[in-house]
């Protein structure tokens, strides 16, 4: 974060960026950027530690084995199956990566944790030439690599281990790795992952955690970002209306599946609200996951969810739907008023602001002139973004003197004013029927 950004009061700031407003209404170039960059924090038993890793979609099907220790269709993965069907970006870091890797006499696993236990090396004579051994390197049942050499110093690290100095070939049935441990997980990890994802560009952070203590952190992380340093992304956490803050959004239900953490939802529903587009709501969306869901509230306490700002999910017949694409806002103000409940609005507003940003810090600061032409070249890109905006329907009724470009207090500053009108996707029918 090496530039400026955030929101302002006065025009006295001392950093060059980007300083964005948004506020309620009274009563490299300018095009739209993607949505579905997701980030999470995760407790694995396999993979890489002390960093942030980048997941596309399809990496997650195909080499699931790989990142995270098992296949695709493995229980333990079934959190992040529900956080891929609508994520394209993932950028993971793993909390418990400071254990201890398994290893043999031929052996070390290439990443600490208890998943490195379930590696075991077969080596047998080749069939063909007496001299050469074929080396197959398992995971759990899965073959994972495998290499025929003539002597040790031929063998080749693999993606799941590296290989000893100094060994010995010959013919074995199978020889198991042991001694793997995973690392622990406490405010420590949790602080080391903020550090380091600071420096990322996403649509929506997950945490996966029941205790207040941790959301309190992440909350207070979300805040300082989103209100001071102008980075906009939403935040989903479990059970955590007290938050009381638009950039945050709590998962009222929880999952019934054994041997997940009943806050199990986070999942779903980080990668739904990263991946639905700037002009949609996921309002009466389907629950497609894996998890089973406790829908257990009757109408008023739906509408006392929806009162506290919790993203609940009800059954519709057979389907478990989201009821109100909302976050945690319950106090409003005059900056603030009720349409920033809306996760929609939201969506825009943080499109808006990481665009322009991005636009002002790459096109404009310190290569464009402040002067008339220089500010009219700076209009007419917000402009034009908004008129995308308009055309898929984001915002309505939006006029080219809705943008106001004006010096600013200082030599280096240029003022923006910018008015927008977000559409809503319909969620209640007022009809009357009149009967002849």
């Amino acid at each position: 974060m090496a530039l400026g950004g955030g929101t302002f009061v006065v025009q006295n700031k001392e950093l060059p960026g980007a300083y964005i407003n948004f506020v309620s209404a009274s009563a490299a170039n300018a095009a739209l950027s993607e949505r579905g960059i997701v980030t999470m924090p995760l407790v694995l038993d396999w993979g890489v530690s002390d960093s942030v890793f980048e997941v596309s979609g399809s990496d997650f099907q195909k080499n699931s084995m790989e990142l995270f220790g098992y296949e695709y269709t493995h229980e333990k993965l079934k959190g992040l199956r529900d956080l891929f069907l609508n994520t394209q970006i993932f950028y993971g870091y793993r909390l418990n990566g400071e254990g201890k890797k398994a290893e043999n006499d031929l052996a070390c696993a290439q990443y600490a944790g208890i998943r490195g236990n379930d590696l075991q090396i077969v080596i047998q004579v080749n069939a063909d030439h007496e001299s050469m051994f074929d080396v197959r390197t398992f995971l759990g049942t899965v073959l994972v690599d495998e290499q025929t050499v003539a002597t040790a110093g031929e063998l080749k690290a693999n993606k799941y281990l590296s290989w000893k100095p100094d060994i010995t070939l010959e013919a074995t049935a199978g020889t198991p790795l042991a001694g793997g441990e995973n690392g622990e997980v406490n405010g420590t990890s949790y602080q080391a992952y903020l550090d380091r994802i600071e420096a990322y560009t996403f649509n929506v952070m997950g945490v996966d955690v029941t205790d207040n203590t941790t959301k309190s952190l992440f909350t207070a992380f979300t805040k300082r970002l989103r209100d001071e340093m102008g980075v906009k992304f939403q935040l989903v956490l479990y059970d955590y209306a007290q938050a009381d803050h638009s950039g945050i959004i709590s998962v009222h239900n929880k999952v019934l599946d054994e041997g997940w953490k009943e806050s199990g939802l986070v999942y779903w529903v980080t990668g739904a609200c990263a991946g639905c587009a700037v002009n949609r709501s996921n309002q009466n969306r389907k629950y497609d996951g894996n998890f089973t869901i406790d829908t257990p509230y009757t109408q008023n306490q739906l509408k006392d969810a929806i009162r506290a700002g919790q993203f609940t999910f009800h059954r519709v017949g057979n389907d478990i739907r989201v009821l109100e694409d909302i976050n945690t806002l319950v106090t409003t103000s005059q900056t603030q008023g009720d349409i920033f409940k809306d996760n929609q609005t939201i969506r825009v507003i943080d499109q808006i602001g990481n665009d322009i940003a991005v636009l002002f810090n790459t096109k404009y600061l310190g290569v464009v002139p402040n002067d008339a032409a220089g500010r009219v070249s700076l209009w007419s890109d917000i402009v034009a973004h908004h008129r995308q905006l308009g055309q898929i329907r984001a915002i309505e009724d939006f006029s080219d003197a809705d943008i106001v470009v004006e010096p600013g207090d200082t030599k280096k500053s240029v003022r923006v004013t910018d008015l927008i009108t977000v559409v809503g996707a319909m969620g209640k029918l007022y009809m009357t029927v009149t009967v002849g």
